[in-house]
């Protein structure tokens, strides 16, 4: 199968992914690679912080996290956006060892040549979203509907209701 997609320099944010031929909508484009590391290894680490702004940690499952900064590919350069044209898909594996589970890089509408891959990262912190948080993960899609933020809203914790 012939390479679809290169990364070079991004006017979003560093490094981006883009379209070398077309891409069709609902097609498998990238896995995204790297070493398989458990949330208690990556929160023992010095990598990754909350509050540098920058990761390549992507959630696999509860228990594993894919660490993009060591065997990582391609697909770690897909940058955020609050329009975006992919979406990542978990696919889990079928036995019982999660660190088997698998993520690819879905197109969700046509892609041309030229274009930058970018899907939404949907990342909620442990921390409060504070002003400051919101500013460190900035957002710069320059989408119509761009939040200015990475950070996804925390869902508010449903109240009992009165009878």
């Amino acid at each position: 199968m012939p390479r679809k997609i290169i990364a070079r320099h991004s006017a979003i944010h560093g490094n981006g992914v883009f379209a070398i031929a077309p891409i069709a909508k609902g097609e498998r484009i990238v896995e995204y690679t790297g070493t398989r590391r458990t949330h208690a290894d990556v929160d023992a680490g010095d990598s990754g912080d909350a509050s540098s702004g920058h990761t390549f940690f992507f959630t696999l499952n509860d228990e594993y996290v894919i660490d993009g900064n060591v065997k990582g590919g391609v697909a770690r350069w897909i940058n955020h956006s609050c329009e975006p044209n992919c979406e990542a898909l978990l696919v889990e594996h079928e036995g019982e060892d999660r660190s088997l589970d698998r993520v690819f890089i879905e197109a969700i509408s046509d892609i041309e040549p030229g274009d930058e891959l970018v899907y939404n990262y949907g990342i909620t912190l442990a921390e409060a979203h504070t002003p400051k948080m919101k500013r460190i993960w900035a957002c710069y899609c320059g989408a119509d509907t761009c939040t200015g933020t990475i950070l996804q809203p925390k869902s508010k914790p449903r109240g009992k209701r009165k009878s």
